[in-house]
């Protein structure tokens, strides 16, 4: 009786040793990344465009998790997952080797659906073809955190923005937010977006009236 009880200890602490050591293993598919959503769509996404807010919103336009940014310049567009894993991949190889921390501020959650050739017209007949992320105007896609200089980032994101369509700019933190594509600071400020008539920045009211130096005129002599 004491052997049939010391051999069932010794089973339980044999599987549970092995349940320690084996790797749990499942056949669902793991979650997936920023560019591709965890579950699929149930209904078709509308093609749309994003959204430009003009109530004074400034979210998304600064740097918040790192130091330096790459923001969306020209207008906003809708952007593919491949264009934006090719863009990570670029500035990971630039900076390859280094200590940084690489955020990503978007997530390619739209669903793109293309039709064949030879079909009728009308909508609502399309196949996915990929995911894609709208993106508004001013709104910042990568940040970048760590011991790294200001040059080889502006290097990094300077490489990533020439495989990604359309216009972007380099930022560093605390540089002013962005209201649609008015900057703020150099005087400009909400509430003077918010009234009708806006104010001149200061560097162009300075450059249109330049400062009057005094002038001392001589009397002709009798």
């Amino acid at each position: 009786m004491l052997a049939k009880s010391q051999f069932g200890l010794l089973r339980s602490y044999n599987v549970l040793l092995q349940s320690q050591i084996t790797r749990c293993f499942s056949t669902t598919s793991p979650a997936m990344d920023w560019l591709t959503p965890k579950f699929a769509e149930k209904s078709k996404s509308p093609k749309g465009r994003p959204k430009m807010h003009t109530g004074g919103s400034m979210r998304g336009t600064t740097v918040v998790h790192g130091d330096y940014g790459l923001r969306m310049k020209d207008h906003d567009r809708r952007v593919a997952a491949s264009s934006l894993k090719i863009g990570e991949d670029t500035i990971r190889k630039r900076l390859r080797g280094m200590n940084y921390t690489l955020y990503k501020r978007v997530s390619a959650n739209i669903g793109v659906y293309t039709s064949g050739n030879e079909m009728r017209m009308g909508k609502g007949k399309g196949k996915f073809d990929y995911w894609a992320a709208r993106i508004p105007v001013s709104r910042i896609v990568f940040e970048i955190k760590g011991d790294i200089h200001e040059k080889i980032a502006r290097e990094a994101f300077r490489l990533a923005a020439h495989k990604l369509p359309g216009m972007w700019e380099f930022v560093k933190k605390g540089d002013p937010p962005v209201v649609g594509i008015t900057k703020l600071g150099n005087g400009v400020t909400l509430e003077s977006l918010k009234r009708a008539r806006r104010e001149v920045p200061l560097d162009v009211k300075n450059s249109l009236n330049p400062p009057k130096t005094a002038s001392t005129s001589t009397s002709p002599t009798q």
